[in-house]
């Protein structure tokens, strides 16, 4: 990397409470979608650094894969790191090269929204870049379209949100818009929140997308149960996002149980043997509810118990080799600075 000027972004990750699923196109659309998410102290990160010339070098902590593109070279969309490129395609011009270098705090496919969550810092620091006007309504929508529209990734729009915004936030995806609106939750909710939940690392990371496709299809095809089990996932996110806001914890850990069991519903993929497993161990052990985030399959699970048993919950799961760990809420959405090159 040259040296001069550097160019940071983060934003956080995020856990989805209720709603997912909703804000999977074509549902939205005909329905309109309700999510309930928070962010959490686990963050992507994207640096880039202007070049004097016009090459383009990609890194990527996650995926262990470097790429490198001379001036006139195209930035071929070959299944290495395209929604880089498609990023870098769709904002700005090639006039100048830069080297860029991406990681995150959780694998991709960890259900933590951290693919679309790279892509809102990488838009981020190319935002900065080439001095876009964007706001963050605008930035999140370009995340997602690059995501799910340009490069064709079936899933929803809650991550690129939540990464630009920060916080907990009941989102409206409406046929036309989105709408953030942001929760005024006490402190002593969210102390008792990070008091009482867990996160824990099941391990099998998955693809979502193929979960999310059988998922629409059942909905496109008008499956009653799944088009009942979004509907429900609706309902429960206003509930839920009522006991936030009311103080109502063991409701919400009842709520995140019947959400969990709903989703369920809308795909067979979502949940599995090991998973069920874990989930039911962990409730004996003391947890009210929970819930796998993410499209499922694997990933973190996320567990609200009984302050008394917390301990006891963790003890389980560890012994069933899943990694229990405690977070924080993060209030911030997307950052970027910049910083003298001299500090690598």
């Amino acid at each position: 990397m040259g040296s001069g000027m550097l160019i940071r972004a983060k934003a956080p990750l995020r856990v989805s409470f209720a709603g997912g699923g909703t804000d999977v196109p074509p549902f939205p659309e005909t329905e309109g979608g309700l999510v309930l998410n928070a962010t959490i102290n686990k963050y992507a990160f994207s640096t880039l650094a202007p070049r004097e010339d016009e090459r383009i070098n990609i890194e990527s902590a996650d995926f262990d894969l470097s790429i490198s593109y001379g001036e006139d070279e195209p930035l071929t969309l070959d299944g290495k790191l395209d929604l880089v490129k498609a990023a870098i395609q769709s904002i700005g011009d090639r006039r100048q090269g830069f080297d860029l270098f991406l990681h995150s705090s959780a694998p991709p496919g960890s259900g933590l929204g951290s693919s679309s969550t790279v892509m809102v810092t990488l838009i981020g620091v190319l935002k900065e870049f080439h001095n876009l006007p964007l706001t963050p309504y605008e930035l999140a929508e370009l995340a997602f379209r690059v995501e799910r529209e340009d490069l064709g990734i079936s899933g929803g729009h809650q991550d690129q949100y939540a990464a630009t915004f920060g916080g907990f936030n009941f989102i409206e995806f409406l046929p036309d818009r989105v709408i953030v609106n942001p929760l005024r939750i006490s402190r002593d909710v969210i102390n008792e929140l990070e008091h009482n939940m867990l996160l824990c690392y099941t391990g099998a990371t998955r693809r979502s997308d193929r979960i999310i496709e059988d998922q629409t299809k059942r909905f496109v095809e008008g499956e009653q149960e799944a088009l009942d089990g979004l509907r429900m996932q609706k309902e429960l996110a206003v509930e839920m996002k009522n006991t936030l806001l009311q103080g109502q914890l063991d409701d919400f850990g009842n709520l995140l149980h019947q959400a969990w069991e709903q989703k369920k519903h809308l795909s067979s993929r979502i949940s599995n043997a090991t998973l069920d497993e874990a989930y039911d161990a962990a409730r004996k052990a003391g947890a009210l509810g929970g819930k796998v985030t993410g499209a499922g399959g694997g990933g973190y699970m996320l567990l609200y118990c009984r302050f008394d048993r917390k301990h006891r919950v963790a003890e389980t799961l560890r012994k069933m080799d899943i990694l229990p760990t405690e977070f924080a809420f993060e209030f911030r959405g997307l950052d970027t600075w910049r910083v003298s090159g001299e500090q690598r």
